[in-house]
């Protein structure tokens, strides 16, 4: 059974680190803003296997969602993608209009399935190239899912 509901940073904390990165002391992949952030995970049959974080800038009515990894054993399964509809819905539930992330360059293709878009100039950060990609919540459009979300 898959189950996406809220979570703790201190319960994806593990899963950032093994995914993100394994070679740096695991408060690398902490996040000063993460106590103000909405955390999500993907469980199967009750194991954590994908997370993602929002934070919401209300003066914008914009999110960026961070550290959005998957459990290698489980990466090109759809579970990502569960992960990441389920999360466009609840933003959009959530009244913002528009969601954004700074995507590795290696992943412009599986973001532009769901609409994303580049925005600027790809940028280097800690040894990864990252752009800005970004889509308008107005008109995505929620399906209805078997998923127990925010239960």
């Amino acid at each position: 059974m898959i189950t996406i509901k809220p979570v703790t940073v201190d319960e994806i904390l593990p899963l950032r680190h093994k995914v993100m990165w394994p070679n740096k002391p695991i408060d690398f992949c902490k996040l000063p803003e993460d106590a103000n952030g909405f955390h999500y995970g993907l469980f199967l049959e009750g194991r954590l296997i994908s997370c993602i974080s929002a934070f919401i800038d209300v003066n914008t009515n914009e999110a960026q969602f961070r550290k959005f990894a998957t459990d290698q054993d489980y990466q090109h399964l759809g579970y990502g993608t569960l992960l990441l509809q389920s999360l466009m819905g609840e933003m959009k539930r959530k009244s913002v209009g528009l969601l954004w992330c700074n995507a590795r360059v290696t992943a412009l293709g599986f973001y532009g399935k769901f609409g994303f878009v580049t925005e600027g100039r790809s940028f280097e950060k800690d040894g990864m190239q990252y752009i800005r990609m970004q889509r308008e919540l107005n008109s995505f459009c929620a399906t209805l899912s078997p998923i127990p979300f925010f239960s």
